[in-house]
């Protein structure tokens, strides 16, 4: 615990100083800096160390002499949770059928000309689909979702902001359908390229109420009305045709899928040193980041394999250096996964939350 007299170091910003007094009910130092100027700080974003040095207001240190041993708490490993065993998949005659679907979905339906959209695919068939969706424009194209999607379900492909929209009005999608453990009919390999007006997602009536959904939304068909129409006429025989006509309309509608977040629960990890570890002394402060960069490179290895993952990491504000490293980590190592700023009303400033994909 601080108290009155200790030297401190700041943990997220640059500088320290002697503590003139302490609040130990907000838990607040005030930290007189070498230009006599009190500084209020968190506790837990302070560290104590030795002597400082008057002229250069830096800890004096004996390099001659080993440092104590420290030790470290134990990190806790976040296990993936297990997958279940693959149920049964229920056939039906028109999911023999191929189509697939986009769907948009506004996360403010309120707010069209700020908010940002989720996209999903929608595979209405008895196949299971190889998916990669690609967009960009000219020479310049990027895989952005890919992977396997079961019969008659739907999936998370990406979390668009408004400035992506422009990336989305060309959009080129690759589907390859199969069957496991039996036999089938082989269906056309899908190789579609899509145009999408940015303006409609601006519009309200653009999401609309539909089979598939319980929310409104922006349904776009993969395969164009031509390409499914004669795909439907080289399919179907004379005599299927004839059958038809007889036959009366069936009034049942499709099951509909809901839409559901791949996982509900949001993890939290708080970065701050001393919830790291149980004592800080004789460590540097890059010994300190580096220690606070292994528990997020921990973390978000442990959760790689759950899709759809959300992961607030508590750094704090500071000067923000750890929130720039981890920022240049994601850009680089982690490109693929989506981050953006936590929640202002819970966590204030001083968070980032991570998407698995």
């Amino acid at each position: 615990m601080i108290k009155k007299g200790d030297n401190v170091r700041f943990l997220n910003a640059v500088g320290g100083g002697k503590v003139t007094r302490v609040d130990e009910v907000k838990k607040i130092v005030f930290v007189e800096d070498a230009d006599g100027f009190e500084i209020p700080v968190l506790e837990r974003e302070c560290v104590v160390i030795a002597a400082i040095n008057e002229k250069t207001n830096f800890p004096v240190k004996d390099f001659k002499t080993k440092p104590e041993a420290t030790t470290i708490k134990p990190i806790e490993v976040i296990q993936p949770e297990k997958k279940n065993e693959p149920e049964l998949i229920l056939e039906t005659p028109e999911g023999e059928t191929m189509k697939a679907l986009l769907a948009f979905f506004p996360l403010d339906i309120k707010q069209l000309q700020t908010t940002s959209y989720e996209c999903y695919l929608v595979n209405d068939s008895n196949y299971y689909l190889y998916y990669n969706v690609i967009n960009g424009e000219n020479d310049v194209w990027k895989s952005v979702a890919n992977g396997i999607i079961e019969p008659n379900m739907q999936e998370l492909l990406a979390e668009i902001s408004k400035e992506e929209l422009s990336l989305w009005e060309r959009i080129r999608i690759q589907l390859l359908p199969f069957k496991q453990m039996k036999n089938y009919i082989p269906q056309s390999v899908i190789d579609a390229n899509l145009k999408i007006n940015a303006v409609k997602f601006y519009k309200l009536h653009s999401f609309s109420a539909n089979d598939y959904f319980d929310e409104p939304a922006m349904l776009i068909d993969i395969r164009s009305e031509k390409e499914t129409e004669n795909q439907k006429m080289a399919d179907i025989s004379p005599e299927e045709i004839k059958q038809a006509m007889f036959q009366k309309e069936e009034t049942n509608a499709r099951p509909r899928i809901i839409k559901h977040p791949q996982t509900s629960t949001i993890i939290e990890v708080d970065l701050h040193i001393n919830e790291l570890l149980d004592t800080t002394a004789g460590l540097s402060n890059a010994a300190m980041l580096q220690c606070q960069l292994d528990k997020f490179h921990e973390v978000l290895d442990a959760n790689k394999s759950r899709k759809g993952q959300k992961i607030v990491f508590i750094h704090g504000k500071g000067e923000g250096v750890l929130r720039n490293e981890i920022e240049k980590l994601l850009k680089t190592r982690y490109k693929s996964y989506y981050f953006q700023d936590a929640s202002f009303r819970e966590y204030g400033f001083g968070a980032t939350m991570v998407t698995i994909k």
